[in-house]
């Protein structure tokens, strides 16, 4: 049985790699989705071209790690690709977010970093030749962030976790890509502790777009895709100023 896998479906990237892989891909019998939300993975269910074998259950709990091992093991899949594209992130200096909730910054290294090496690690072993790994880091991940630094820095360990293990890969032909792109507009800066800035505004870019293009970076081997110009730009920038420099505009 080939299958993909997608985390973070419910809704954001994850829900719009589902659909953009329903209509772009053949050969694939299921695309198991995974989110907390069973009723967005119902409705997301009803709108795909592919099978969806839903799973609702939180990546971070040991539990359903455990109940997802298992079923792996008794169904023994064909993954072609797993997009780990569950995340979460919240703005505000560390004081300040810890101050609203002190388990707020622990949870988003919990899920951003340890979930997604969890996650990896099940499936690595059901992953054949030229299949894919996609995982979504960001922009963020180029430099560190005053007042975005837990979030920046978890998205810096996705971005050097996929490219070692793209490496460690390589010689079974197993393919992974870091997805670090700007912000999208989708319900991710919808919390109370991920609100957008003013400047980024003019920036935010399509999902639809996005996931596009990591689909077909992915394609093409490619270690990461880069959406748009200012975020290209930006990756130049933060190759050849210092980081001091850089840290201190980001903390204007």
């Amino acid at each position: 049985m080939k299958i993909a896998i997608v985390t973070g479906a419910s809704s954001g990237m994850g829900r719009e790699f589902v659909k953009q892989i329903s209509r772009l891909y053949t050969g694939l019998d299921e695309i198991w989705v995974i989110a907390r939300r069973r009723e967005r993975l119902t409705q997301l269910q009803e709108e795909s071209m592919y099978p969806l074998r839903t799973l609702d259950g939180d990546i971070t709990d040991p539990k359903f790690l455990e109940e997802f091992a298992y079923l792996l093991q008794a169904t023994s899949p064909d993954v072609r690709m797993l997009v780990n594209a569950a995340g979460v992130g919240s703005n505000g200096t560390i004081a300040d977010l810890a101050e609203i909730n002190d388990r707020l910054q622990p949870e988003m290294v919990r899920l951003n970093c340890e979930a997604l090496l969890e996650m990896t690690q099940k499936v690595l072993p059901y992953l054949s030749e030229k299949s894919r790994i996609i995982n979504l880091a960001s922009g963020a991940a180029f430099c560190p962030q005053p007042g975005f630094a837990v979030y920046a820095a978890t998205k810096s360990f996705v971005l050097s976790f996929s490219r070692a293990l793209g490496r460690e890969l390589k010689k079974k032909k197993i393919y992974v890509t870091a997805v670090c792109s700007g912000p999208v507009a989708t319900e991710f800066f919808a919390s109370d502790t991920m609100k957008i800035v003013a400047w980024k505004k003019p920036f935010l870019a399509d999902p639809n777009a996005v996931v596009r293009k990591a689909l077909i970076d992915s394609g093409k081997r490619k270690k990461l895709s880069v959406y748009g110009g200012s975020m290209k730009l930006v990756r130049i920038l933060t190759k050849i100023l210092p980081i001091d420099f850089l840290v201190w505009i980001m903390g204007i």
